[in-house]
């Protein structure tokens, strides 16, 4: 049973429930957007509050940070964009006719869902619409981005001409149970992935193997192909909604309403590991040098070794949900709706996590020589007996 931890740090500048926390690339600061409508930024070397953006006219609902831009989007059917050294807005952009509940930033593009049942990609540089996705049937929960340079061969593209300009897609997933799959040039959409029959929360994305992950409340997590839109397996344990997705090392791990986070092997579709413990939903999840940081609706963060499953440390003192966890030189940073940012030491457990790996790799490598050398010594034995039968 893990031991409880108190902050190092507790960040009370916020008026409201925080819903975000960003790191920027860097790893120098973060933002976190709130309830109260303004965003603020931290830096990581001190903790201290370096910025605070106002101008929004309702609550924050997710935000963005690059290393010198800050991106927030807002139930007041906006996303601004702002300086990171001065605080000034930017930019703001306008289209949407309802709350902006996601927001994504790559390459030159920044991609917003809404509940009003669209998707939108926007110049960065310039308060534009480049596109619009329109088809959905409910609202636009949760977005991923990639190039079809990044999964398609040639001989598998079928492109139209001027989608060969521009060979990014954008992924979406909606309330209405579907992810729909966009070319970003055109906003034709190139794939419908049907199959949940709950709305679908979590996107994963491993463009390398061709692969997308969904989670739904329907309590299935979908494997996809991202070029011929089938649906390669379902993952069926949970008995609460999927809130929350994180691949590495293709080991899915997967936060529910049910209170537990699944691990789950991608390539063959066996669960493997189960960590209980929450007394609440499964928030938010980050995998970190081999210790599984989970967040929950009981108001605790708590550190489990990914491997075993054991529960290493309760971080106790939130008052309500954590929303948003980051990792950031062996500090925990957990966001709650009880509008306070908390800071918390990880060094020891990453300390004694890493003792373990290293004595784990030491015995599996007396194992593995003591293996080969029996290997050698019935290999050799087994050569003498075919000389003895004359073989």
């Amino acid at each position: 049973m893990g031991n409880s931890g108190s902050a190092v740090k507790v960040c009370t500048d916020h008026q409201g429930g925080i819903n975000w926390l960003s790191l920027s690339p860097d790893g120098q600061r973060l933002l976190t957007g709130s309830e109260d409508g303004t965003a603020r930024l931290w830096s990581t070397a001190d903790s201290q509050c370096r910025g605070h953006f106002q101008g929004h006219e309702s609550y924050i609902t997710f935000c963005h940070l690059e290393n010198e831009a800050a991106f927030t989007c807002s139930a007041d059917h906006t996303i601004r964009k702002w300086d990171v050294m001065t605080g000034q807005c930017l930019a703001i952009y306008r289209g949407h006719t309802s709350i902006v509940n996601r927001i994504l930033v790559a390459k030159d593009y920044l991609f917003s869902g809404s509940y009003d049942r669209t998707a939108r990609c926007w110049s960065v540089d310039k308060e534009k619409q480049i596109q619009e996705f329109r088809g959905h049937r409910n609202c636009v929960l949760t977005l991923a981005h990639y190039s079809s340079r990044d999964v398609l061969e040639e001989e598998d593209e079928e492109e139209e001409e001027e989608e060969k300009v521009s060979r990014d897609l954008l992924v979406t997933g909606s309330t209405d149970c579907t992810v729909k799959v966009w070319w970003v040039s055109s906003g034709r959409c190139y794939q419908t992935l049907l199959g949940h029959t709950g709305a679908v929360l979590c996107l994963i994305l491993d463009a390398p193997n061709r692969e997308l992950f969904s989670g739904s409340t329907d309590y299935t997590i979908r494997t996809w192909n991202i070029v011929t839109g089938e649906q390669l397996k379902v993952f069926k344990e949970h008995q609460g909604s999927v809130i929350c997705l994180e691949l590495v090392n293709r080991h899915l791990y997967s936060g529910s309403a049910d209170r537990t986070v699944k691990c789950w092997l991608v390539d063959t579709g066996e669960r493997i590991q189960t960590y209980k413990a929450h007394k609440h939903s499964v928030s938010t999840l980050k995998y970190h040098a081999g210790i599984l940081f989970t967040g929950s609706g009981d108001a605790c963060a708590r550190a489990f070794n990914s491997k075993s499953g054991v529960l290493q440390k309760i971080f106790r003192g939130h008052k309500f949900i954590i929303n948003c966890i980051q990792i950031h030189n062996e500090l925990l940073y957990t966001a709650s709706h009880d509008g306070t940012l908390r800071i918390w030491d990880i060094r020891g457990i990453c300390k004694r996590n890493k003792r373990r790996l290293k004595k784990e790799r030491s015995v599996q490598g007396r194992s593995s020589q003591k293996g080969s050398l029996s290997r050698l010594f019935n290999n050799k034995v087994g050569c003498m007996v075919q000389q003895e039968n004359g073989e």
